[in-house]
């Protein structure tokens, strides 16, 4: 047995001896480090769309990782659509990028790159409009803008109106204008991009500094497509969103 040290005993305890403890910051765990290194593979090219990837055995001696890690890592890849597992075969390459790591790269990047994008496609998507709309499209065309503009007081700091109501009718009028280009990849490309869209739009109408694009300026790009001009349908649309990304390189850069 040891004694206790007497004069150890009454010496006072530091102040910071009950002070909580900073947590570590999270480190990757093994599959998910191991995701990253053969997604890295894929997107690099170092393995071809159509290539057979390396067995699970020689995968795990090549990472020091278990073959249980290199099965799981490459489930979550084969779930994403990267790679497909042909029973008795081997996993092969299926695609060289992860849609879902795309859609997360898009929700990180700032206000300005969406509205970008955002005025990219719709300007394109209202010039193709303007050529191929039907009838139909008009007439939801009308249908859309008619509910936007009964809501557009919602952005109003005193409006009763949810801002998201009035943001998800004015997705809905640009996704049918989208619908009206008759392009099913632009369609399903608007779609995937819909709700970061949705997410900016709120954070842009929720800042008084950015302009608030109104009912006159969606209509005219329904005049210019109801009138076959995708000149001018086209303009019309980059109309809708300049204003908001020169107003936001005001704050941003401003002059000196």
């Amino acid at each position: 047995m040891f004694s206790a040290d007497p004069a150890r005993s009454t010496m006072p305890a530091s102040p910071l001896a009950n002070a909580p403890l900073s947590p570590m910051p999270p480190r990757p765990s093994l599959v998910d480090a191991t995701i990253a290194t053969l997604r890295h593979q894929i997107a690099s090219g170092s393995w071809e769309v159509g290539d057979r990837i390396p067995p699970e055995s020689r995968l795990a001696e090549q990472l020091n990782v278990s073959r249980g890690t290199i099965r799981e890592a490459v489930r979550v890849l084969s779930h994403a659509g990267m790679l497909e597992v042909r029973q008795g075969d081997g996993t092969y390459v299926r695609r060289r990028v992860d849609p879902g790591e795309c859609m997360r790269r898009i929700d990180r990047a700032g206000l300005r790159e969406h509205l970008e994008v955002r005025r990219a496609l719709e300007v394109e998507a209202a010039r193709l409009a303007a050529e191929r709309r039907t009838e139909a499209d008009l007439s939801r065309l009308h249908s859309t803008l008619e509910v936007r503009r009964a809501l557009e007081q919602a952005p109003d700091p005193d409006s009763d109106i949810p801002l998201e109501h009035f943001v998800d009718r004015d997705l809905q009028f640009h996704l049918t204008v989208t619908d009206a280009a008759h392009n099913p990849v632009l369609s399903e490309l608007y779609g995937l991009f819909a709700e970061s869209i949705r997410r900016h739009i709120v954070t842009a109408l929720r800042d008084t500094a950015l302009p608030d694009p109104r009912h006159e300026a969606h209509l005219r790009i329904v005049d210019a497509i109801a009138d076959r001009d995708p000149d001018r349908a086209a303009a019309a649309a980059a109309a809708v969103i300049t204003p908001m990304i020169e107003a936001l390189d005001g704050l941003l850069f401003p002059s000196p």
